[in-house]
């Protein structure tokens, strides 16, 4: 059983009206070891074969999309490598006289996803909703900024990088509250946290 709230949309609508969607509310996040727990309880493979199984296919698709390739795998999705300038760079300008970027001031600074159809499909299959008993709120207030901040750490210890949407759903901020906080962490260089990439291409990495 999954919950859902109805949130509302930081800008109103056409009318001046208030726009509220549905949101999936996320109690936790399952680990690798887990579901290699999972699949070995259905099937021949121990946890460790799995574990190592997935760490191969994590290689592979670093080692493709480091060659310039998307990654395609049939029921997951695609995978596809971003750049973006290493901090301390400024972007080109285009004018004849103004320094260009070369390789050494760029980096893969984001994977973007595209989930298959398939597995959108059977996710919603098995996904069964209840409308989460406690009432919509601007912003959720369930955790103090402490707690908060040790959360990013923990994601980001887990993973290579943390979008303002990922920091929203392990918090439940709201997209522009989750923005300001996330820029408070990252001008106080004892968090550990900082970004990396610009605009829509920005986001958090550890310091």
């Amino acid at each position: 059983m999954a919950y859902y709230e109805m949130q509302e949309s930081n800008l109103p609508n056409e009318e001046g009206k208030r726009i509220l969607f549905p949101r999936m509310k996320l109690s936790g996040q399952t680990s690798l070891e887990e579901i290699a727990q999972n699949i070995s309880h259905a099937g021949t493979f121990t946890p460790g074969d799995v574990k190592g199984l997935v760490q191969s296919l994590v290689e592979e698709i670093a080692g493709a999309m480091a060659s310039g390739r998307s990654v395609k795998i049939d029921g997951l999705g695609i995978f596809t490598p971003a750049l973006g300038l290493r901090e301390g760079f400024d972007r080109e300008t285009g004018n004849d006289d103004d320094v260009q970027r070369n390789a050494a001031s760029l980096c893969v600074n984001a994977i973007r996803f595209k989930a298959d159809k398939g597995l959108v499909m059977r996710t919603d299959t098995a996904c069964r909703l209840e409308r989460a008993p406690e009432k919509f709120r601007q912003s959720s207030s369930s955790h103090t900024p402490e707690e908060r901040l040790r959360m990013a750490q923990d994601y980001l210890d887990a993973h290579p990088f943390m979008t303002i949407d990922d920091y929203c759903a392990l918090t439940g901020l709201l997209r522009y509250t989750a923005s300001r906080e996330l820029k408070q962490w990252k001008d106080d260089q004892a968090t550990g946290i900082t970004t990396s990439g610009r605009g829509t291409h920005k986001v958090y990495v550890k310091r």
